[in-house]
Formats: C-alpha cells, sequence, structure tokens
C-alpha cells in the first residue's frame, strides 16, 4: 500500500480526474482509448493508492526521451518498473497485460506523485517514453507485452520465482477480458494453480467489448468465474467501480491458489454520450460534430 493514507473519497477522486484528463487528451487529439479510463479507473486508482505495497518511485520525474526498440546501441534506457521502486524481496510487482490502458497508468502515476503531471504532455508524442500502447521502457510497465496472454504469463512466473525464493511480495496482472479467449492465458492459471501460486493475483477489467465490439458476439467467456475454478484459481467478481467492492474481492482468502478478480465495468462509465456508441468503444473518436458535447462534459468534470 502507498506509504501515503488514501482514503475512499481521495481514491474516488484520483478515477474521476483520470477520466478527465483522458477526455482532455481525447479532445485535444481528436480520439484516444477513452473507454478503458471509463471502465478502469477505479481499479487502476485503488491498485495504486489501497492496494499495491511499492516503495518509491526510482524512475526520472518528467517525461525521457525514447530514441527506439533496444537493441546493441540502445541497451540503457529507463525500465517503466522504476516507477514502481526497487523490485524488494516484501514489495509487489505489478504487471500490466492490456498496454493500451497506457494513458490510465500515467495519469495513476502522476495522481499517487510517481512521474509529474507534466510529463503527460508528452503522451503519445513521437520520441519520448509516454506512447499510447505501453511497453517495457514506457512508465509503469514492468515487459512489453505483445500478444495478449503473454504477461500474464510472465507475471506468473515471476510470482513462481518469488515464491522458490521465499519472497513476500505478491505480484498482480492487470488483463482485459478480451484476452481470456486466448489459449495461453489459460494454460498459464492452470500452471499456477498446479503451483499453487498463492503470491499471485490476476485483475480482470471485465468490460465486455473488444475491437471487434460485444465479446459475448466474439466467443463465449461466461461463466468466467466457473473457468477459473477449474483451473485451479480463486476467482470473485465485484463491481469494478466500487473501490470498497474491488478492495474487498483482493482481499479474499486464496491459500494455496492463485486469485483472479473480475471486475465488472462499463466503458462509458462517468461519460455518458459514449453509451450510445456499445459495444463498439475500443478507440473513440471525437469528430468535430461532437465536440461540443464532449467538451461541456469535461468542463463539468
Amino acid at each position: 500500500m502507498s506509504a501515503t493514507q488514501y482514503t475512499v473519497e481521495d481514491t474516488q477522486k484520483i478515477a474521476n480526474q483520470i477520466r478527465k484528463q483522458i477526455l482532455g487528451i481525447a479532445l485535444k487529439n481528436g480520439g484516444c482509448y477513452l473507454a478503458q479510463a471509463c471502465s478502469s479507473a477505479e481499479i487502476i486508482a485503488s491498485l495504486y493508492t489501497r492496494i499495491l505495497n511499492l516503495g518509491p518511485s526510482v524512475g526520472e520525474w518528467d517525461a525521457i526521451p525514447f530514441p527506439g526498440v533496444p537493441g546493441p546501441d540502445n541497451m540503457d534506457y529507463q525500465r517503466g518498473s522504476a516507477y514502481h521502486g526497487m523490485p524488494e524481496p516484501d514489495k509487489d510487482r505489478f504487471f500490466v497485460s492490456c498496454c493500451h490502458y497506457a494513458s490510465v497508468i500515467y495519469c495513476a502515476l502522476a495522481a499517487v506523485g510517481r512521474i509529474s503531471e507534466k510529463a503527460l504532455d508528452k503522451f503519445n508524442v513521437d520520441g519520448w517514453n509516454m506512447e499510447m500502447i505501453g511497453a517495457e521502457h514506457s512508465p509503469g510497465f514492468e515487459n512489453t507485452a505483445g500478444s495478449l496472454g503473454q504477461t500474464v504469463s510472465i507475471a506468473a512466473g515471476t510470482a513462481h520465482a518469488r515464491k522458490m525464493k521465499g519472497e513476500t511480495g505478491k505480484v498482480y496482472c492487470l488483463m482485459g477480458d478480451g484476452e481470456l479467449q486466448e489459449g495461453q492465458t489459460w494454460e498459464c492459471v492452470q500452471t499456477a494453480g498446479f503451483y499453487k501460486l498463492d503470491n499471485f493475483i490476476m485483475v480482470i477489467d471485465a468490460n465486455g467489448q473488444q475491437v471487434e465490439g460485444a465479446i459475448e458476439d466474439q466467443m463465449t467467456l461466461e461463466p468466467i468465474t466457473d473457468r477459473f475454478e477449474s483451473f485451479g484459481a480463486t476467482c470473485v467478481t465485484c463491481n469494478g467501480h466500487s473501490i470498497e467492492e474491488i478492495e474487498k474481492a483482493i482481499a479474499t482468502p486464496h491459500e494455496g491458489r492463485p486469485l483472479a478478480v473480475i471486475c465488472r465495468t462499463k466503458g462509458y462509465t462517468g461519460i455518458k454520450p459514449l453509451e450510445k456508441r456499445w459495444p463498439l468503444l475500443h478507440f473513440a473518436r471525437i469528430p468535430e460534430s461532437e465536440k461540443a458535447e464532449f467538451q461541456k462534459i469535461y468542463d463539468e468534470m
């Protein structure tokens, strides 16, 4: 948990601020992954303020230039995990699988004093580390996600290694429900269950949407809870817009089993006009014809 004591009201204010900041980005750029901010704001704000046990950030305070993909001539770049502090045995590790949630991660880091608010000005600017799709050099990211389903496996492997070493810190992995369609995800859950990785917690933003539309129209996932349980995990469901419910769900006892927390959310929470676009909300564009409507909501937030 953060050294600063955040109340539930403080955390809700941060969640609201995240939505406003990302709506501002969308207004400025004509679009953004806005629905993901609407669905995950309380989840991510809760993690950074009331749940994760992280050390002080050792990342740069401001945005920094990034010359390109790591290679033989570019191996001294700053890793995004630096913003979560040093990987001490008693501290938690936080992996972000849904890398298109990067703007939400950056805003949360700024809200809790791990990076400057000014750094957000470099969001999605070529040549800087504040990319729209997070990677291992982006603030708050442990690794490049690659195909969905890979990060959860990296996180589980890290949890396994930490358990073997006797470390007390937990490993959290933020996921989207769309990636539960990936076979590798279930291989990972099965393995985590077999090795009794009770230091491993998967937090799923179940907003019911993916690129092509509603998840239920693409590939049936339900009953998600039963599936996780059958693969060896303890699974609980909560209202992903309730900070108290998120916190309670993550505190569910799960001795000898990994924990999956299904946070049921809506991709238009806090920004009502997005509801009429449901379920095609993966990337929300704001055309000139609708800009005044969204600007009014921004001004009132």
